[in-house]
């Protein structure tokens, strides 16, 4: 892994998983989530990820005109890099996942490196009246859902979005993504510094456990050696563990309400901030040093937030 003295925190702030029946704190219209990544900025995350949403209905949309709604406020608000989703919704095309980035050309996008079966129908098992009528078919659906992210597809969204000059979060939901991700590096598609996200705790990816986060960092260890910034995110109740284990192994971490919508046991966050801050407390009591977005930009070789399009 590349030598850091600094824990990178990324902070997604919505997400395409979660439902506003789920909890009433989740941002959906365009003021909410600008409001929310620059409380999340100001709390100490260098690095901000973007899903947009249907302001009325909460669901999930990749319109880049909604995108244009928040992402000029978050930039002219805060210094964090912006990373847009290319994940987008589930069941979307790649070309509608596409299409904020291209659009907006950020400095650093998301990229799933292969694809999953993405079960999240469990997420509402508890949950017996819906306020929209999509929510329960949209989780419900994923029992019979392969997340589509090709060879040809990530080449394609590689190359478009690398001639624009943006940079990736590279999502690696199991081991086989990163030799998926060697294969690109090998044919020099992609340039170092890699930021390998390890997604840990989704149905159909690697399981939050600690072994398995020892072995995707040993694993990507052996791939890229030094050209490469670890960092996690855990789904729901893992979160706070498994980036507190990322950061002691010399990674990054990523908090946020689309990866889970609690702070504690059986207590709602009410924020994206309040993740945020929870986990700079936990980084610096254990003698961790929270990076800049300055210094998160020197780290992952980001064009700067004067070269984007928006």
């Amino acid at each position: 892994m590349k030598k850091a003295d600094r824990v990178i925190i990324t902070c997604a702030i919505t997400g395409s998983i979660h439902t506003p029946t789920m909890t009433p704190f989740l941002p959906v219209t365009p003021d909410e989530i600008a409001a929310e990544a620059i409380a999340a900025a100001e709390a100490g995350a260098a690095m901000i990820h973007l899903h947009a949403r249907d302001p009325e209905t909460g669901r999930p949309n990749q319109d880049p005109a909604l995108f244009r709604q928040f992402m000029p406020r978050i930039k002219q608000s805060t210094d964090a890099i912006l990373n847009i989703t290319t994940g987008g919704g589930l069941g979307m095309s790649l070309e509608d996942r596409l299409a904020p980035t291209k659009a907006l050309q950020p400095e650093v996008c998301s990229m799933n490196m292969g694809s999953i079966n993405f079960n999240i129908s469990g997420a509402g098992a508890r949950i017996s009246e819906w306020k929209f009528d999509w929510e329960k078919p949209y989780l419900d659906m994923t029992k019979d859902f392969i997340l589509s992210n090709t060879f040809a597809q990530i080449e394609s969204a590689m190359t478009q979005c690398s001639a624009q000059g943006t940079r990736f979060e590279f999502e690696c939901y199991d081991i086989a993504h990163l030799y998926n991700l060697a294969h690109f590096v090998d044919r020099k598609i992609v340039e170092p510094p890699f930021f390998v996200q390890g997604v840990f705790g989704i149905l159909g990816g690697i399981g939050a456990d600690p072994e398995n986060v020892m072995h995707m960092k040993s694993t990507a260890d052996r791939l890229f050696g030094e050209d490469y910034l670890f960092s996690l995110l855990a789904a729901g109740r893992h979160q706070m563990r498994l980036t507190t284990l990322s950061a002691l192994l010399g990674g990054s971490v990523r908090v946020g309400l689309e990866d889970s919508i609690y702070l504690g046991k059986g207590e709602l966050a009410v924020s994206n901030a309040d993740q945020v801050s929870k986990i700079r407390r936990i980084l610096e009591e254990l003698g961790l040093t929270v990076a800049t977005p300055s210094e998160a930009r020197f780290l992952m070789s980001t064009k700067g937030g004067d070269n984007v399009a928006f």
